[in-house]
């Protein structure tokens, strides 16, 4: 039977030779210090006598660690190199990664929530993300990589055996992280054409939304109602809320003013029950049509 994925016996094999050192090295100095615990003890040697210049032993204890560790960067090295050289004929599927979901844009913009590759085909995944680090992760496929906010990374693989695999993020990335999980299906060339051919086209995103989405406020801010690391998009706008403002409590009505100060000035009108600090400011980050755009989009979901 096939591994999972073409990288699995590098990794498996580099995994392999390390655990196996670390347990001979455990093994062999437990066993050490208990002999020298048991022959050296003070009953048997009420005075101690030091020893020194032992050319052979030092040698030995430099020369025989120096040499298992570069064996087991060896065995990592020709685990990894292959991963960061992508084949030129491979699929490419952007991977958008976020507080706290993955979603996965093909060819013709067609997107999914899960990851459908063609059995025995390379795939490029081109990852980024819209707030935080996140770290897409395979274990079936023994490959790991960042997603990083602002740039692009990337990682490849061959789905060599046909099935259903978790995917799950490595990094810490906030309150939700352990709800970051997707899967990958690997199925024949002719399911995966029916598969795409299927897959509806994204359908575009309002201009406000596309904007809160690149400066990451959907991380903090839900747009179902539900309750993030702040308070909802949904029906926000024209709802009354108390704030802290100088110190003093008092109500106010969101409305164009009040966003337009909450996205450049967030800790000016503090929503009660929240903590200075929580949102950076995004002056010089979003301009004036750009802000015209969320507020008309905020206006818009109820």
């Amino acid at each position: 039977m096939n591994p999972a994925s073409n990288f699995v016996e590098g990794v498996d094999l580099a995994f392999k030779v390390i655990f196996g050192i670390s347990i001979f090295f455990l093994v062999g100095i437990t066993a050490v210090m208990v002999y020298f615990v048991l022959r050296y003890r003070r009953s048997k040697h009420p005075k101690a006598v030091q020893i020194k210049d032992n050319n052979i032993l030092e040698i030995t204890w430099t020369v025989v660690p120096l040499l298992l560790v570069l064996l087991m960067f060896y065995y990592g090295y020709i685990a990894f190199t292959p991963q960061r050289i992508v084949p030129k004929d491979a699929m490419p599927v952007k991977v958008i990664s976020k507080m706290w979901s993955w979603s996965f844009e093909y060819q013709g913009g067609k997107e999914s929530d899960i990851l459908v590759v063609p059995l025995n085909k390379p795939v490029n995944l081109i990852l980024t993300s819209l707030d935080v680090i996140h770290s897409l992760y395979i274990p079936a496929f023994r490959i790991k990589e960042d997603c990083v906010p602002g740039k692009e990374n990337y990682m490849w693989f061959i789905g060599q055996q046909e099935g259903e695999y978790e995917i799950l993020c490595a990094e810490y990335c906030g309150l939700r992280h352990s709800y970051i999980e997707s899967k990958v299906k690997v199925v024949s060339e002719a399911d995966f054409q029916k598969w795409l051919k299927e897959l509806p086209v994204k359908a575009a995103e309002p201009e406000g939304l596309t904007i809160l989405k690149k400066n990451a406020c959907t991380g903090c801010h839900s747009l179902d109602g539900t309750k993030l690391v702040s308070s909802s998009f949904k029906g926000l706008y024209g709802k009354t809320e108390t704030v802290i403002t100088d110190g003093m409590e008092r109500q106010v009505v969101v409305d164009d003013a009040y966003i337009i100060t909450s996205i450049y000035e967030p800790d000016k009108d503090l929503s009660k029950g929240y903590p200075k600090g929580l949102m950076k400011t995004y002056k010089g980050l979003i301009n004036d049509e750009e802000m015209n755009k969320i507020i008309e989009y905020l206006k818009t979901i109820k």
